[in-house]
């Protein structure tokens, strides 16, 4: 008489630590745990990425509203909405885009990848970090409504986190150490249903058309950025992987802004 209800159980608790450890991965929310995360269980909950996106697109949604309701006008409201997204994530996916940015400049396979650990950042990193705050928050103060910016919020946030276990199964890891070797290759079905949520989220929060735009953009920054990436350190690294959430989000804030503007 147990023997159905066990296994859905099992199952259910297996979803809520895959959302867990995506979680810990990728935010610096105070859960409980964190400890005894491997790279197992991240590779096993690349699926979740989107979902943790979701919680920090919710968290973003909530202050910028706040900030509405207190009467700040739309650019000072999506910056203070973009601080505390900042601040849940503990800049993880910046200080990739900013290590990415100083590091493919350098002459060397070798020199590149010292970059990328060297915790000291350079002009290429200050302006890409610029860019980034730059063009997000111009974006969602175009948007303005916060009923609009809701839906977009999380939406942003969980696709342009949905295609980071499908990059780092694709690419080999450019080092024998590292976050990337650490966490292994994604199994394909995580990787594929990560993918396949933030298709859904687009298309349901910016519409067909508009997300059918985000959808094609990212996937050509995903493969030209695959192959940058296989062309200067021969595969991908933590930081390259924060990049490419980086570019996700600022793609799909400025499309969700062109068609808000149109």
């Amino acid at each position: 008489m147990h023997g159905p209800v066990a296994p859905a159980v099992i199952s259910l608790r297996q979803l809520a630590a895959d959302v867990a450890a995506a979680l810990l991965f990728s935010t610096r929310l105070p859960l409980p745990g964190a400890w005894a995360i491997s790279g197992a269980d991240i590779a096993r909950a690349g699926w979740a990425l989107p979902v943790a996106g979701a919680i920090v697109g919710l968290i973003a949604a909530a202050v910028y509203w706040l900030a509405w309701l207190a009467g700040l006008p739309p650019l000072p409201a999506a910056g203070l909405s973009l601080a505390a997204t900042l601040l849940a994530t503990g800049c993880l996916h910046e200080d990739g885009l900013a290590d990415v940015a100083d590091s493919f400049g350098g002459a060397a396979r070798e020199r590149k990848l010292e970059i990328m650990r060297d915790s000291r950042i350079g002009t290429y990193g200050v302006c890409a970090l610029f860019v980034s705050l730059l063009l997000r928050a111009s974006a969602l103060a175009t948007i303005a409504d916060p009923a609009l910016a809701a839906p977009i919020l999380v939406a942003t946030h969980m696709a342009a986190r949905s295609g980071m276990a499908l990059f780092m199964r694709l690419l080999p890891p450019a080092r024998a150490d590292g976050l990337s070797v650490g966490v292994g290759r994604p199994p394909g079905a995580s990787a594929v249903a990560a993918a396949i949520i933030g298709v859904l989220a687009l298309v349901l929060s910016l519409g067909p058309a508009a997300g059918l735009v985000a959808v094609v953009l990212i996937a050509a920054e995903f493969a030209l950025l695959a192959w940058l990436c296989m062309r200067q350190i021969g595969g991908q690294t933590g930081d390259v992987v924060g990049a490419l959430e980086q570019i996700g989000e600022m793609t799909i804030l400025l499309v969700a802004a062109a068609t808000v503007a149109a």
